[in-house]
């Protein structure tokens, strides 16, 4: 099985750590156009998806099913036939990865791709951010909150959580490695159906920053 992929360096080398079988020939496109030039692909991913009109056309072009690496934006909302999977940084890397189709007869189809990558999976709802991410969005927020109370220091929680709750980084380690903009994107979408992810004014505060440096 041949599988071309696009991906930023970081996640690249995040997918070469996870491990490639050495049954399948996976090959790296420097952008989405390229990637068809690989047309004897039996799988495509984007990992370094971007949520604009173009990119989603040429994607649409690829004969193949493709792999997008959108977080927070439903195929619902995209309206193409792709199958999304939970790829922040750090995620790919985990046990079994979250996908989600669009409707249920595409599993049979991108499972068989997946076990013989062999990549454990689990097919969860087409919803804004999957399960994972909207447990660690929540709780990088409340993290924020507590911050801007001045109950504690972002030091001082990381350690905590991680020897309270066995985590590998503490909230604010998590959000400088998944980019606090991401975060930000997740609870932003989030909070307009449900307040319990309403977006702390000091998360806020340091996406605006980190705009102006």
């Amino acid at each position: 099985m041949k599988i071309a992929a696009l991906a930023d360096t970081r996640m690249r080398k995040e997918t070469e750590d996870k491990g490639i079988p050495s049954g399948v020939e996976w090959v790296w496109a420097d952008s989405a156009g390229e990637l068809a030039r690989h047309s004897d692909a039996a799988l495509y991913f984007d990992l370094d998806f971007k949520m604009d009109n173009d990119r989603i056309g040429q994607l649409s072009r690829l004969s193949r099913p493709v792999v997008i690496n959108s977080v927070a934006h439903t195929l619902q909302e995209i309206g193409r036939p792709f199958i999304r999977i939970s790829a922040w940084p750090g995620f790919l890397n985990r046990p079994c990865n979250e996908l989600a189709v669009r409707h249920k007869e595409e599993e049979q189809h991108i499972a068989r791709s997946f076990d013989e990558l062999g990549w454990k999976y689990r097919f969860v709802a087409d919803i804004p951010g999957m399960i994972s991410a909207r447990i660690l969005a929540m709780i990088i927020n409340e993290a924020y909150y507590t911050l801007q109370d001045k109950v504690s220091s972002r030091m001082e929680i990381d350690v905590a959580m991680k020897l309270g709750t066995n985590y590998p980084y503490g909230p604010f380690e998590w959000s400088e490695k998944i980019g606090i903009g991401a975060i930000d994107e997740l609870l932003t979408i989030l909070s307009a159906t449900d307040s319990r992810y309403t977006v702390a004014p000091a998360l806020k505060e340091e996406v605006e920053r980190l705009k102006l440096s």
